[in-house]
């Protein structure tokens, strides 16, 4: 017989989640826990499902979890060796899409959050579980508008996303920050002509070359302790007709820049527009920011979950700030200390995603061992 954390997990994978669809994994939820004297608050923006559950209102210290039910496409299933939403369990492995991002963690998460309220019931501060449908997609109808909307009635002092951020061991490593995202779409004008004319036209192509090697080896900030220095990356480039004789009027150039709270999207606008004006182009820049850059410098929650983790996993975990974002970029800018803890993440967004079983119920114990740290100390 499986453990229950897994059995929850299990049910969660079952349900075809897929991005922005929650599939009914939320109702399941607050389904289970609307007998415990947990409250809930349920929202939903466009096609995405959110909710917020909670258990306690005394004076205290406030600890949120945070997660997403949602997960990206199995792609064909034909590729896979089981079931990509079956949850299969064969050989200590939990097998299928979101059995390590995250469905696995929001199973450990609720199972600690229950364990502890059962036996505390009247603990001092506030323990949830924030849930959303659309962290794997645009992120624009998820946590970006309800943990604002939530954060009008409901106060945390902590936060913990369940992403998973293991490598080898559960807890060897613990985002303590992310990096902020920025994207940027830029048009070089040049003069459209033939090919065999070329004097009579201008090619943007070979004029906004010098400028792409500059901005390749150009030095945005240093960095940090904490933070590698921002990078900038041209993830798309395109230019022309589609006709071989025709030299191109425009150059499109997609880019993005990865940065440290060295820096700020003002600040890098208007380093890029420095190295354009410098080269003398007719440009156009169409901005995106999809999150600024957190930092968690609370050493009461890392104490606490550096000692969680020492406890059920016998790891000295490292703080980093490496990978891509999170849902935690719209949670720390309200003020509220946030890291993120999950199952290792080999497997994420591949096909036969699986994680042993074994992480999620270490998993479950740090969870459970944390929130006893910092409501009960």
């Amino acid at each position: 017989m499986n453990p229950e954390v897994i059995t929850l997990a299990q049910q969660l994978i079952q349900k075809p989640s897929f991005t922005p669809d929650d599939a009914g994994c939320q109702p399941l939820l607050m389904n289970r826990m609307s007998g415990q004297g947990f409250q809930g608050h349920h929202h939903r923006f466009g096609e995405v499902d959110n909710v917020l559950i909670w258990h306690g209102d005394k004076p205290g210290p406030c600890l949120l979890f945070l997660g997403h039910t949602d997960v990206v496409p199995v792609g064909d299933e034909s590729d896979w060796t089981h079931p990509p939403l079956s949850g299969l369990v064969e050989d200590g492995l939990l097998h299928g899409r979101g059995a390590a991002d995250m469905k696995g963690s929001v199973a450990a998460m609720v199972l600690a959050i229950e364990k502890f309220v059962g036996e505390h019931k009247n603990h001092p501060g506030k323990v949830a579980i924030m849930l959303t449908s659309d962290e794997e997609g645009e992120a624009a109808d998820g946590i970006r508008q309800f943990m604002p909307m939530m954060a009008k009635d409901h106060h945390f002092d902590y936060c913990l996303v369940g992403e998973p951020s293991s490598t080898e061991l559960v807890g060897d490593t613990v985002r303590v920050g992310r990096r902020g995202s920025l994207h940027v779409n830029m048009v070089i004008e040049g003069k459209q002509g033939h090919v065999a004319y070329p004097h009579l036209a201008e090619n943007p192509v070979f004029t906004a070359a010098p400028f792409l090697t500059e901005v390749a080896q150009y030095v945005w900030d240093q960095g940090n302790e904490d933070f590698p220095p921002t990078s900038f990356q041209v993830s798309n480039i395109h230019a022309g007709t589609g006709a071989a004789n025709v030299i191109p009027g425009r150059l499109h150039i997609t880019a993005n820049f990865r940065y440290s709270p060295e820096s700020s999207q003002t600040s890098l606008a208007k380093q890029l527009k420095g190295l354009l004006d410098k080269h003398g182009f007719d440009y156009q820049l169409d901005w995106a920011l999809s999150g600024e850059p957190f930092h968690c410098k609370n050493d009461t929650f890392k104490t606490a979950l550096k000692k969680a983790i020492q406890r059920f996993s016998d790891v000295e975990p490292e703080f980093n700030t490496q990978g891509g974002t999170s849902d935690g970029r719209f949670v720390a800018p309200l003020g509220i200390a946030t890291m993120e803890l999950g199952p290792i993440n080999k497997t994420i967004h591949q096909v036969n995603e699986c994680v042993p079983v074994k992480q999620l119920l270490q998993l479950e114990n740090i969870y459970l061992d944390l929130i006893k740290r910092l409501l009960l100390s």
